[in-house]
């Protein structure tokens, strides 16, 4: 069967997603990145001009279906607002171990290495952390608006709680123990459960 321009296109971000969040962007080489892909050297430069506009589709792709599994988990009829974000950061929690490599934070994995690097990267990354934010702030502003999480500024508490959990899952890639994901669980559901 003869591969689609699309699909080799999705076939190379989809491996170059799986090595980045392994390896890091710059650790991976574009003949790595086709030879995992199982797709023909030429072909690279047939759907990307560069290795940067290849990085910033792979962080476009991250997002739409990071952004796409927040949806599902926040238009849950069968939870409140409260039990849907300590929901979400539970998940958060479980993909943040050392086992996990494909799973964890992207923002974490690549803010650091890219953003003074590639604007376009780093505007990517941005945009999505941006999205995620405002799905925060919606699922805030539903908890407070069934009760399960009590009187407070839902876009400034969505600010703080992504910016502590981006913090957290950093100092877990340094201690390696758990305790910086699990004291961002602890102040999280602090800051949102009602007296």
């Amino acid at each position: 069967m003869k591969k689609t321009p699309h699909t080799t296109k999705q076939q190379i971000i989809n491996s170059g997603y799986r090595l980045i969040s392994q390896k890091g962007f710059t650790h991976v080489g574009l003949s790595q990145i086709l030879k995992f892909a199982n797709v023909p050297k030429g072909s690279f430069y047939h759907y990307f001009s560069s290795k940067e506009q290849f990085g910033e589709s792979v962080i476009q792709e991250h997002f739409k279906h990071y952004l796409d599994s927040i949806d599902n988990l926040f238009n849950a009829t069968n939870k409140n607002g409260y039990q849907k974000l300590i929901s979400y950061w539970q998940q958060w929690e479980n993909t943040q171990t050392q086992s996990h490599h494909s799973q964890q934070c992207l923002v974490v994995k690549l803010s650091a290495e890219v953003a003074d690097l590639s604007e376009p990267m780093r505007l990517a990354l941005k945009t999505g952390a941006n999205e995620i934010i405002k799905r925060i702030t919606d699922c805030v502003q539903a908890g407070i608006e069934d009760g399960s999480i009590k009187p407070i500024k839902p876009s400034s508490t969505a600010e703080t709680l992504y910016q502590m959990w981006l913090g957290a899952s950093l100092l877990n890639k340094l201690y390696r123990d758990g305790s910086a994901i699990n004291n961002a669980m602890e102040r999280t559901q602090q800051l949102l459960k009602p007296e």
